[in-house]
């Protein structure tokens, strides 16, 4: 299975119940999918009388249709995601940027969002794209950039998100929430390259990715407070996003295509 099927089969894109149908499009190619339990509405044609038999309840038939796709992302390139200790993060983001949008067909459609708005076509790298959002190595607005993406995108629009998400305030959880049921979303969650444990000791000069310098003592129990706030962090964030109908998976430098293979169950091709 590619990517783009797991997204035509995704039980997250929104649909209209009583069309015994996954999507909430009409196309010319049907694929059995499952079988499920009678909703008013369900076209009758749909009933599949000898499962309705077997089972003494009304079984309707879902099908998978055929239709094009809205794939859009929005990448955190902030000075946080370029950081790293093979490569940066934001290197393993683009990668899994490129294998997103290469799940696209000629009749689908790829969007770039960030805050900024939509850039003309022309300024899209990928060779299907129709419009894109640039972003920037300033400081990531992620509350900008969702809202941009619940104004421009289409109903059923499969949104990939990277990101650190260092700034998501819980007052957007709400934002995601509202996303996640319009949108079939997925959220790559960086993981901070030192997530097993700082490799310092003594007294040593700290330098903040996006700004700020302190001096600290590093010892054991520093490195293990430190490894025990990150692993909270990254756990709570996977948290908020499940809650809101989210699809998520863990972005690590060495890896950005596996991480999205892996975030919908998928093996890397």
């Amino acid at each position: 299975m590619t990517i783009r099927d797991a997204l035509l089969r995704a039980r997250r894109r929104p649909r209209h119940l009583g069309a015994g149908s996954p999507t909430i499009y009409r196309g010319d190619g049907y694929e059995f999918v499952e079988l499920r339990a009678y909703v008013p509405g369900d076209d009758v044609r749909r009933i599949d009388w000898a499962a309705t038999a077997r089972s003494g309840e009304l079984q309707t038939r879902v099908v998978l249709e055929d239709v094009a796709l809205t794939l859009a992302a929005i990448v955190d390139e902030s000075p946080s995601m370029r950081v790293g200790r093979r490569r940066t993060l934001l290197e393993s983001a683009r990668e899994a940027l490129v294998c997103w949008f290469a799940a696209a067909t000629t009749q689908d459609r790829c969007i770039r969002v960030t805050a900024d708005g939509i850039t003309p076509p022309s300024l899209q790298r990928s060779p299907h794209a129709t419009a894109s959002v640039c972003g920037s190595a300033a400081a990531f607005d992620a509350a900008r950039a969702l809202r941009t993406a619940a104004a421009a995108l289409p109903r059923g629009a499969a949104l990939l998100a990277i990101g650190d998400w260092y700034d998501l305030d819980p007052a957007l959880d709400r934002d995601l929430a509202d996303l996640g049921a319009r949108f079939d979303c997925t959220a790559l969650i960086a993981r901070d390259p030192w997530y097993d444990g700082l490799p310092l000791a003594g007294i040593v000069r700290l330098r903040g990715a996006e700004g700020g310098n302190i001096r600290a003592y590093v010892g054991s129990r520093e490195r293990e407070a430190f490894r025990t706030a990150i692993r909270r962090r990254e756990t709570s964030l996977l948290a908020r996003f499940e809650t809101a109908n989210w699809r998520t998976g863990i972005l690590r430098e060495e890896d950005g295509a596996g991480a999205l293979a892996a975030a919908f169950g998928l093996r890397r091709a």
